[in-house]
């Protein structure tokens, strides 16, 4: 590996070391509905955002909820030395992407059927330092 190019993956490698992530795969609610959640509580601070989803009447929030927990307890387990009080977290980054469809039919008149496609989505939540830039995860979101 070249000298820039072992730099800068060290570069990364430290960056990731300051953030937390946690995925939520196949969760059985539309994306559409589950990105109202989400844009609700991207790039809050952690304690404000779990206040508002705790408070949220949306199905989805729960399950967002459950997922920046599982985030806060990946970022205690990285930095065992710090508070969360004194690290000041913000939710960097949340992206709900399409997850499979399942397929159903729902009979209609005169011997016919519709397709009916229920939907799914995976989540995705990065948490970190307030002060810090995102870190890019995937290739393809630097683009």
């Amino acid at each position: 590996m070249g000298n820039r190019k072992h730099s800068s993956a060290e570069a990364m490698k430290e960056a990731r070391k300051s953030v937390a992530m946690a995925k939520l795969n196949n969760c059985p609610t539309s994306p559409r509905k589950m990105r109202l959640v989400a844009d609700m509580v991207r790039g809050m601070e952690v304690a404000k955002a779990l206040y508002v989803l705790k408070h949220s009447g949306k199905e989805a929030s729960i399950r967002l909820e459950k997922l920046l927990l599982s985030a806060l307890s990946n970022w205690q387990a990285k930095n065992e030395g710090v508070s969360m009080d004194e690290a000041n977290l913000v939710v960097q980054s949340i992206s709900v992407d399409g997850g499979r469809m399942l397929k159903r039919v729902q009979p209609a008149p005169q011997g016919r059927a519709h397709r009916v496609r229920k939907r799914s989505n995976h989540v995705t939540i990065v948490v970190g330092a307030a002060n810090e830039a995102p870190v890019v995860t995937d290739v393809n979101e630097a683009k």
